[in-house]
């Protein structure tokens, strides 16, 4: 695997993957940068939340589990000296759809966390990452009219 990243001006750079896909990173406007892209540790954030939800995506699929959608969200806090490293961060999975067992959900976030996910794995030893999930119904998921009809009874 490959990457190259090039200076542009002030303190942005564009990123260009092995893959041939790039990025642009660049710092705060208070330490020279215009904000026209994310910063070199949001963008490892971003790279640490895509790779578990690869992972956690693949799992379910696997698993047979039909859901709608899965993002993470991504919290971090950093140490006061320097170099202002990761102290420790917090990944929650949010996994749409209907009828989602959660016994899956919490199986495929455990697999991505402790066994598959190699950004994980490379910072755990440095970093504490803590992971949970959460299911919510995905409103807009069209019910099936078999199912529509049952939940339309009336209780008798």
């Amino acid at each position: 695997m490959k990457a190259s990243v090039k200076w542009l001006d002030r303190v942005a750079f564009v990123g260009e993957s092995g893959s041939g896909h790039a990025m642009v990173i660049d710092g705060a406007p208070d330490a020279g940068g215009r904000n026209i892209g994310p910063r070199p540790l949001e963008a490892m954030l971003i790279g640490l939340g895509a790779c578990s939800a690869f992972d956690v995506v693949n799992i379910l699929r696997k698993s047979r589990v039909k859901f709608s959608d899965c993002r993470v969200e991504i919290e971090a806090e950093r140490a006061d000296a320097i170099p202002a490293v990761f102290t420790r961060i917090h990944l929650t999975f949010i996994v749409s759809g209907r009828r989602i067992r959660e016994q899956a959900v919490e199986r495929a976030v455990d697999l991505s966390a402790s066994k598959y996910c190699s950004a994980t794995a490379m910072l755990r030893e440095s970093v504490e990452i803590t992971h949970e999930y959460r299911i919510e119904a995905d409103p807009l998921e069209e019910i099936p009219d078999e199912e529509r009809r049952e939940e339309e009874k009336p209780d008798r």
